[in-house]
């Protein structure tokens, strides 16, 4: 094995970096979005990191494990642990992320870890997970490329390749329609009437067939392009035993879920409560400040920020867990939300892995109380979410995590291609109002597609 290393390579775009593994079964790219010189000391639109010829490969679905391409026994979170021990340790890159485990969750996988059976059969894996030893980070500030691992290969040779514009056309159907919808949640809304639970996120799927010759890659050129996001992710892999059966999801998350620093620091930012964008600055800000006076939109926010205090405090140290921010309006590409932000310290003896266990499925996409809220809503909605309201992690070397909320999402999986939307339903909401918003965040994901 050649010796670990970090070495600094001519600067070359992520982008046209990662066309050189355009065919390969197995990539992560973890994809920050937006302008860094914007906003410098934010790291979430600074880094970027693609992560290459995978050590090992993990996936389980409908109850098997497969680990390297052959079927295994055992739990596939012990497996995890497993793969991740196996990682040849560094004492420090000096870089956010230096290799370790990229992976996806999905929402049936949380499901499982609340108790929750779910009526909605479906063919995602619940966990889809790679080790990378090999690992390109980009700092897009300043404009920096690194090499960390053991392999030798290079970017210099590669020239820029600009994203496409054409337009993958498909069209698709959503699971409820725009009445069925507004009962969906007039029937949430009783439930909260009734003190069965205060708050439930509510989502429908549109769902296409998947065309032939799909590119993935291309399309998720066209999402970047169309709605750059700070926790963007393309991961491809497979949902069986070999590549025969791709598995692909094209991620433009907004929403952090959990990040663990080497030092225990635990941070999830909640995002509930959306407004448009104005068509001037000054709209932008009007409507700004009546999303930060919005009862319902704060009220949401609340909930889920407390949902969140309480899963954190499962793990954390008693008396660690603080919220130094509380429905703050932020903008994104397409649309303005309020983000909290709840952080605590790790109990010493626990890991990455304890932390997702005791918090999946992320809180902003289920509801209050989450279990009885997961409940309600798996026999409200018409399909299972799959990779939807699911969670993108990394976890490094060093055993530090950063993870996203699987929202703005395209998934590819048994020859479908799926595009989950939805919000969150307490007793003020409005049912046209909701439908409107739901349609506001499926937007950008339609025009993908040309629909």
């Amino acid at each position: 094995m050649r010796p670990f290393s970090v070495t600094e390579l001519p600067w070359v775009d992520p982008w046209t970096a990662l066309q050189t593994w355009k065919t390969a079964p197995w990539i992560a790219f973890l994809d920050s979005g937006g302008t860094p010189a914007a906003s410098p000391g934010d790291e979430r639109a600074r880094w970027s990191f693609l992560c290459v010829e995978p050590c090992e490969t993990l996936v389980s679905s409908q109850g098997k494990v497969v680990r390297n391409g052959r079927h295994v026994t055992g739990d596939a979170w012990r497996h995890l642990k497993d793969m991740h021990a196996r990682l040849q340790s560094v004492e420090s890159a000096d870089l956010p992320f230096s290799g370790g485990l990229v992976g996806l969750t999905s929402y049936a996988a949380g499901m499982a870890l609340e108790g929750v059976v779910s009526r909605h059969r479906t063919e995602t894996p619940e966990i889809l997970a790679a080790s990378y030893d090999t690992v390109f980070a980009f700092d897009r500030l300043e404009r920096r490329c690194f090499r960390v691992g053991n392999s030798a290969l290079s970017l210099s040779a590669y020239e820029n390749v600009p994203m496409s514009s054409a337009t993958a056309r498909v069209h698709f159907q959503p699971d409820m329609e725009r009445e069925q919808w507004i009962s969906a949640v007039r029937e949430v809304v009783r439930l909260i009437g009734e003190g069965d639970i205060f708050q439930a996120n509510l989502t429908l799927r549109w769902q296409a067939d998947e065309p032939s010759g799909f590119d993935d890659l291309a399309v998720y050129g066209l999402l970047r392009q169309g709605s750059p996001a700070p926790f963007g992710a393309f991961l491809r892999g497979c949902t069986g035993l070999d590549t025969a059966s791709p598995f692909s999801l094209l991620s433009a998350s907004v929403e952090r879920f959990l990040s663990l620093s080497p030092e225990g620091l635990v941070e999830t930012r909640p995002i509930k409560g959306t407004a448009p964008l104005g068509s001037n600055a000054a709209e932008t800000l009007r409507l700004a400040e009546q999303l930060r006076r919005d009862g319902k939109e704060n009220a949401e926010n609340l909930m889920i920020t407390d949902l969140m205090r309480n899963d954190i405090g499962r793990v954390c140290d008693i008396g660690s867990v603080s919220v130094p921010q509380l429905c703050a309006v932020e903008p994104f590409a397409h649309v303005q939300h309020l983000v909290s932000c709840v952080q605590g310290h790790l109990k010493s003896s626990l890991d990455a892995f304890d932390l997702l266990r005791a918090t999946l499925p992320p809180g902003s996409v289920t509801g209050a109380p989450k279990k009885r809220a997961m409940e309600i809503i798996d026999q409200i909605e018409l399909s299972a979410r799959g990779a939807y309201c699911g969670s993108v992690f990394r976890i490094g070397r060093e055993g530090a995590m950063d993870s996203s909320v699987v929202i703005r999402s395209v998934e590819r999986c048994d020859g479908r291609l799926r595009i989950g939307v939805g919000g969150g339903i307490t007793w003020l909401s409005d049912p046209e109002r909701e439908y409107d918003e739901m349609r506001l965040k499926g937007a950008a994901l339609l025009k993908v597609f040309g629909e």
